[in-house]
């Protein structure tokens, strides 16, 4: 497939211009992009320890989910070692890399609505004040205690921390990937049971519990729905398209 077409159907559902809003850098980090797409390797970054296996592979083009250069890339290439060397190793193997991060996150069919879909939400909307955040809700409600462990599991992380300070039974739910803990007053806007999200620092939980909120804080991790989601996409667009998804990056273990 042409590189130019694929970029310009995913440009499409997932444009530059909401990235833009968010202050985020997200498009073609290392170029120039092929001609020619056969082969695509997807994951959440890409670093040093997946350098030896993407050579291997030897993909046409590399799609992250979290930006390969976040701020100016002639500074990050100057200051940060480790980027540099990634960044040469590409170049000289001709691989083109592409980041997809809030364009993603926000977009119909991207990262909240995949996270929206593992927890088998129903009525999924993006409210107006938040729209990369998802609102939906389950078919039965269920204890919060409950829930916790529910969406622990459905979501596939390791651990997650509950402040539960709201309603004992959890039935509509909101969620955004990642860190946006602050987003809970618009999920209490929303009258939502429990708002889930990850990196809450002390003082966005403690204003949670004077809120008397639930709150759900899971590991950044939970991203990793980029990978499955994006492929998706891909073989709809083109079902001739070799699709390896690296999935290398382990949660921080947890020790009680």
């Amino acid at each position: 497939m042409k590189t130019r077409a694929l970029l310009i159907r995913l440009a499409k559902q997932f444009p530059h211009s909401i990235a833009k809003k968010n202050h985020d850098f997200v498009g073609t980090m290392v170029g120039p992009v092929p001609s020619e797409v056969h082969k695509i390797v997807l994951c959440l970054d890409f670093d040093e320890e997946i350098l030896a296996t993407t050579l291997e592979i030897k993909p046409d083009i590399i799609f992250t989910h979290h930006p390969f250069f976040f701020g100016s890339k002639t500074k990050i290439l100057k200051y940060d070692e480790h980027k540099a060397y990634l960044n040469e190793k590409l170049k000289e193997n001709n691989i083109a890399l592409v980041s997809f991060h809030t364009n993603f996150d926000e977009g119909k069919g991207g990262m909240n609505d995949a996270l929206a879909g593992l927890l088998n939400l129903k009525d999924v909307y993006a409210p107006i004040n938040e729209p990369m955040m998802r609102v939906g809700s389950l078919d039965e409600s269920m204890p919060v205690l409950e829930f916790a462990e529910y969406a622990k599991r459905k979501l596939n992380v390791d651990y997650a921390l509950l402040v539960n300070y709201g309603n004992a039974d959890i039935k509509k739910v909101a969620i955004i990937g990642g860190g946006g803990s602050r987003s809970y007053v618009v999920a209490k806007e929303e009258n939502a049971d429990i708002y889930i999200s990850g990196d809450a620092p002390h003082h966005v939980r403690r204003a949670i519990v004077a809120d008397k909120f639930n709150y759900l804080d899971v590991p950044h991790e939970v991203e990793r729905a980029f990978m499955g989601a994006m492929k998706e996409i891909i073989k709809k667009i083109d079902p001739s398209l070799e699709v390896i998804i690296l999935d290398h990056e382990k949660m921080p273990k947890v020790i009680l």
